[in-house]
């Protein structure tokens, strides 16, 4: 149920004061914010049927009043005013991307440090994931008498590599099989497309050869199939501790952040523009206290990965929402002049 508007006009001067002050907010301070003469009572009766339907608390007695997770709710989706990073802001986001980094890794690196540095809370980011990822490059670098470096270069950019050891030295010849095998059946190929099953014909195909080939053509299999799995990149985790706003919950928060898997998800399944997740709505007891706001960036012209940011729920979220979408369209752009987008 939607609120009246002299209501709403309660709620988000209560979540605006409080977001940039951290302090509760009293009836007579509001009162002389509106524009129309409202007295103190007025008020004082509204922020009492607030905070009986759940949108606003009271931390303790005689105190002012502060959002709950419901009242940002509803703040984050009727009353949230537009933001637009200032020049300054747009120049440092912009200024901070190495466009010259030829790998997805280092642009999105700088991106979440970038956001973690502006906003003090945590960025995170997912490397491209897109159903189209293809093999664009194989290459095998000896590296001692029975070693050699097997890379795998996709056409998102990402770079995979493992060093692999081999049951005898790897020969010249060996070195030409090796490539004819990644030209015919991985160069160009999409990540979805190699199986187990098209590993074992190659193997089988080899005759006396396959015990030599194996360790290389493993190894192959495994970075090429995984040149579609995303990884996640976190950045600014100790923002989180120095965060006043947490009031003692910021380690619940930096543990969440440390075991990727579950954030990973969260991203993976965050809808298209921008998700906005505030505390319980997170999903996890250690982050009942947080907020994610998740948008995210452009490879081939389609949504390939996420950048977000977690941080305490008084958060300033119109400002950071509004930072982190141009983050993603100047990575969206980076990748785009890098022939990667």
């Amino acid at each position: 149920m939607e609120l009246s508007a002299r209501k709403e006009k309660i709620l988000g001067l209560v979540v605006e004061h409080f977001i940039t002050t951290g302090e509760p907010v009293g009836s007579k301070f509001l009162s002389d914010l509106f524009e129309t003469a409202i007295s103190s009572a007025t008020i004082r009766n509204e922020m009492s049927d607030l905070s009986m339907r759940g949108y606003l608390e009271q931390p303790y007695t005689s105190a002012g009043r502060i959002p709950s997770q419901r009242g940002y709710r509803y703040y984050i989706d009727h009353l949230m005013r537009h933001y637009e990073p200032q020049p300054a802001e747009q120049y440092r986001m912009l200024s901070g991307l190495d466009r010259t980094a030829g790998q997805p890794e280092k642009i999105l690196e700088d991106a979440c440090r970038i956001l973690a540095e502006m906003t003090g809370c945590a960025a995170v980011a997912t490397t491209p994931l897109n159903d189209r990822t293809t093999v664009r490059r194989v290459e095998l670098i000896p590296l001692g008498e029975q070693s050699a470096m097997v890379v795998v270069l996709a056409s998102t950019g990402v770079v995979k590599s493992t060093v692999c050891r081999c049951y005898e030295k790897v020969e010249m010849s060996d070195a030409q099989l090796f490539y004819r095998i990644a030209a015919a059946d991985f160069t160009g190929k999409r990540a979805s497309e190699l199986t187990r099953t098209r590993l074992q014909s190659i193997d089988a195909s080899l005759g006396d050869r396959s015990l030599d080939m194996a360790p290389l053509l493993v190894a192959l299999y495994d970075l090429a199939s995984s040149v579609n799995d995303c990884e996640l990149i976190v950045r600014g985790q100790s923002n989180l501790l120095r965060n006043r706003a947490y009031e003692g919950s910021a380690y619940e928060a930096a543990e969440f952040l440390s075991k990727g898997g579950r954030l990973k998800r969260i991203l993976n399944r965050a809808a298209d523009g921008v998700s906005i997740l505030v505390g319980r709505e997170i999903g996890y007891r250690e982050t009942e206290n947080s907020s994610i706001i998740i948008a995210g960036y452009q490879v081939d012209g389609e949504r390939a990965g996420e950048l977000a940011l977690v941080g305490p729920t008084r958060m300033d979220y119109a400002r950071y929402t509004a930072q982190l979408e141009f983050m993603c369209r100047a990575v969206s752009e980076v990748f785009k002049e890098a022939g990667q987008g």
